[in-house]
């Protein structure tokens, strides 16, 4: 059993990075794969009824809130608040490289914050990308690096779809986590930039300043602001809905529903929005790859992590986590290390596998889907990063960024 355990979860695994076509126009998606899996594990009694039933009770009230802050992206992007933000930050910029670039990291950062690390990098990279093959073309690298490495450590339960579910299911609430985190993302987030800006001088010294034309000011519109503001309403309610008891999730739903109205007035369809902006696939996802870690778990994987994590101090845990979400996938990490700390009384211990699994998939490319998504996304581009400058870079600057953040832990 525990062989074909294993071997499930690793084609499980290798067929969610590789992504394969079958035929012409069929790929398989990281949720059919995750499903597949589930699936053949279940056939031969590795999972049962029972885990499955535990995983939708695990995860129902962090789905909400993903769905939510999916919800929320959605009409932020279709109202044009990115868009409008990233032509405010090339010109804010003055045509200097190097303040665009540090503006960029900036934007980045704000981004994963506000919504989620997936949204900054996926969502901002193509803005950003676009707007530099036109003004600042020998700078589309490193300013994609920077978006990309500015979403580190989430500061916000919301800034990340797996600490949700792991800190919802810790008992850790918003308050106790940013309280914890604020500090480390913020220290993470200097240390990484201070390096990708020493790794990219020569590129930004040797760039060319960019002409500033009399254009008039870029400024975000009506709609646009109206959206912005409630955005930043629904990021200020979560500390106070959660300092009176109350869940994260319902903060989410209430400002999900909040945005979709204003899209809806701004003149996108709410059906369109919940149809479009809600990945279902993704849910599937998170759902199937925690009982594929079930799995792991009923062959006796999490009694060897949490015997490595027994009496250990948080720094190792998140080194532990950091390597093993770089190697295994951050998502079916982060469930291994919720099941092995599932006893744990300290709650540095959780948050430092957190840190790890914010910061080890910047490591390798398979260690996250964001990451695989956004090399992807820049092969489209024409924009090719060989997997041997992505690891040097992204070890440069995730290594000394990890043991800043485990240092300053609270």
């Amino acid at each position: 059993m525990e062989v074909l355990t294993y071997s499930t979860v690793a084609v499980t695994l290798g067929l969610v990075v590789a992504r394969p076509r079958i035929g012409p126009r069929f790929r398989v998606t990281p949720a059919m794969a995750a499903l597949a899996g589930v699936a053949v594990l279940a056939a031969f009694g590795s999972v049962r009824l029972g885990d499955l039933a535990w995983a939708g009770k695990t995860m129902w009230r962090p789905l909400l809130g993903i769905v939510a802050i999916m919800l929320m992206t959605g009409v932020a992007r279709r109202v044009g608040v990115l868009d409008g933000l990233a032509d405010v930050v090339f010109r804010r910029a003055e045509g200097s490289p190097k303040k665009l670039f540090t503006l960029v990291f900036a934007f980045g950062a704000l981004t994963a914050a506000v919504l989620n690390n997936d949204s900054a990098i996926l969502l901002v990279t193509p803005l950003v990308v676009a707007a530099a093959k036109k003004r600042h073309p020998t700078l589309v690298v490193p300013l994609a690096f920077a978006v990309f490495l500015s979403a580190g450590v989430a500061p916000l339960i919301v800034s990340n779809p797996m600490n949700m579910v792991v800190a919802s299911y810790a008992g850790i609430g918003f308050n106790e986590y940013a309280a914890r985190m604020i500090l480390p993302a913020i220290a993470g987030g200097l240390v990484t930039f201070a390096v990708i800006r020493f790794l990219f001088r020569e590129a930004l010294a040797s760039a060319p300043k960019e002409v500033v034309t009399s254009a008039p000011p870029a400024k975000l519109t009506g709609s646009q602001r109206v959206v912005l503001v409630a955005l930043l309403a629904v990021v200020l309610a979560y500390p106070i809905v959660s300092w009176f008891g109350g869940p994260v999730w319902i903060v989410a739903a209430a400002g999900a529903a909040l945005l979709v109205v204003l899209g809806a007035r701004a003149g996108h369809k709410p059906s369109a929005v919940v149809r479009e902006e809600v990945h279902f696939d993704v849910l599937l996802f998170l759902v199937a790859v925690l009982v594929l870690s079930v799995g792991l778990r009923n062959v006796g994987v999490v009694d060897h992590l949490t015997r490595a994590y027994a009496g250990a101090a948080p720094a190792r845990v998140g080194m532990l986590s950091a390597m093993g979400s770089a190697v295994l996938n951050n998502h079916p990490m982060a469930n291994l290390n919720m099941l092995a700390l599932a006893g744990s009384a300290d709650a540095r211990a959780v948050l430092a596998a957190l840190i790890g699994g914010d910061l080890g998939p910047r490591l390798f490319p398979m260690g996250s889907l964001a990451g695989l998504l956004w090399l992807e996304m820049l092969r489209r581009a024409g924009v090719v990063i060989p997997v041997r400058r992505f690891v040097f870079i992204g070890a440069a600057a995730t290594i000394p960024t990890l043991v800043v953040c485990l240092a300053v832990l609270l």
